[in-house]
């Protein structure tokens, strides 16, 4: 589904990706792990079209996404969570997926200045649409509440949703058990691969938790210092002592 050939990102000096080539296939859960500063974030951001590749390429089902604006690639079937929730506060929840909705349901502006049945009838299939996904993720009775007042775990699964409302093919997700108590990531663990069932997507997830990464994902990448020093299945990336000496540890 997903595939970045050799993708280099440079700032200046600075190489923050270097060569990286990684693959996503249909209906996987994919982790990018390394230590902090290791361009992982950086990677999420070349794909989703905040940043432009020095070189390399990077393509959606075969085709290149190379050089496209944010919008068009969320477009294309790839949404994408941050490390810090950006929710619209002052919105509702259910207003916060609406927003989502209209990527899918493109009402025009002439429509929605008229009022045309046809800006109603798709209002309406975007509700529909937001308080199945409220009710799929237990976030129902929370509809009109402000998104601020929700618990932090809540909070995240609301930002997840949203990216889900666009409609992808696949899920980027970035730390979404940061902030999380033991008990919040291993409810985590079983909401995400219960959205990639639900929804049949693929997932690329960077986090740091470990017990989340291993638990879930069938391959890893190991980035340091922007070069990919590892991957590999979960048992294999524990016994790897580049691994491990770069990020996991010794006792």
């Amino acid at each position: 589904m997903l595939t970045t050939n050799n993708v280099t990102m440079q700032f200046g000096g600075l190489t923050a990706v270097a060569g990286l080539s990684l693959t996503v296939n249909d209906g996987e859960i994919v982790g990018l792990i390394g230590p902090n500063g290791a361009g992982k974030t950086t990677v999420f951001n070349m794909i989703t079209g905040v940043y432009v590749p020095t070189s390399g390429s990077i393509a959606l089902n075969g085709k290149s996404i190379m050089g496209k604006q944010p919008h068009k690639i969320t477009d294309a079937g790839i949404a994408r969570t941050f490390q810090n929730i950006r929710l619209f506060h002052e919105m509702t929840v259910l207003e916060n997926i609406l927003v989502a909705c209209t990527l899918r349901s493109h009402p025009s502006l002439f429509e929605a200045i008229l009022h045309l049945p046809t800006y109603r009838s798709k209002e309406k299939k975007s509700c529909d649409f937001a308080f199945e996904l409220l009710e799929s993720v237990g976030l129902l009775d929370n509809a009109l509440d402000n998104a601020v007042s929700l618990p932090y775990g809540k909070q995240r699964r609301l930002e997840i949703i949203r990216a889900l409302a666009t409609g992808p093919m696949l899920l980027l997700l970035d730390e979404p058990a940061a902030g999380m108590n033991p008990q919040e990531s291993q409810e985590l663990m079983g909401f995400i691969t219960g959205i990639r069932d639900k929804f049949h997507i693929s997932v690329l997830l960077i986090e740091h938790h470990m017990q989340v990464v291993m638990g879930i994902c069938s391959r890893l990448y190991v980035l340091d210092y922007g070069i990919t020093i590892a991957e590999g299945t979960p048992s294999e990336i524990q016994k790897n002592q580049k691994v491990i000496d770069a990020y996991l540890g010794v006792e």
